[in-house]
């Protein structure tokens, strides 16, 4: 499989896999899916997700950080929701359950990737400005997935639902997206990691 989905931080597992196991995270989740579930559930697809800073002005590719470790959480062989996972000053621990329209587009545009015939290291990219969330299939297999240097030969897919004019589930090199969404951006100072 040329796609290389790397190990979370065991204690961002290890916090997933408390709260699934809380009757009470799950109970109170905003998920009707994962409280309505009855086998068991398990964590799955472990993606770091990076949050794209804004654009310099001296041409070269805006910063990222890494803001989470996210786990698609399966029931039956489908995905029900997803867990979050944040850095503290304690380290990795768990912060939230969700559901929405980009779990099954995360599980998808993973599918599409597997079949490629690069190998990529699998990574998710967020760009709050435009509400967007894209696969980020980053060329160097062997990187530390909490580095977050975007190179220009990358390849990003939006997932569904992304920003009018911006095709979902359509790979776009970094070189020829990220114009497109630095143009739609507005300027301003640079984030800082957290």
């Amino acid at each position: 499989m040329p796609l290389h989905v790397l190990p979370a931080p065991a204690p961002a597992l290890r916090s997933v896999l408390a709260a699934l196991g809380s009757p009470t995270a799950v109970r109170e989740a905003r998920t009707s899916a994962l409280r309505s579930v009855q086998g068991p559930l398990s964590p799955e697809l472990p993606l770091p997700v990076h949050v794209l800073g804004r654009s310099s002005t001296d041409g070269t590719a805006p910063p990222t950080h890494l803001a989470a470790w996210r786990f698609l959480i399966r029931s039956e062989g489908r995905p029900v929701a997803a867990a979050d996972t944040v850095l503290t000053p304690d380290g990795w621990t768990f912060s939230h359950f969700f559901e929405g329209p980009y779990l099954a587009s995360t599980e998808l545009a993973v599918r599409r990737a597997e079949t490629s015939a690069a190998a990529w290291q699998a990574r998710l990219l967020s760009i709050p400005e435009l509400y967007m969330i894209a696969l980020w299939l980053h060329g160097d297999t062997e990187a530390d997935p909490a580095g977050g240097v975007l190179a220009p030969t990358d390849v990003l897919v939006p997932l569904a639902p992304a920003p009018p004019g911006i095709a979902a589930h359509r790979p776009h090199r970094v070189a020829d997206l990220l114009p497109v969404i630095s143009m739609r951006v507005a300027p301003g100072p640079l984030l800082s990691p957290a």
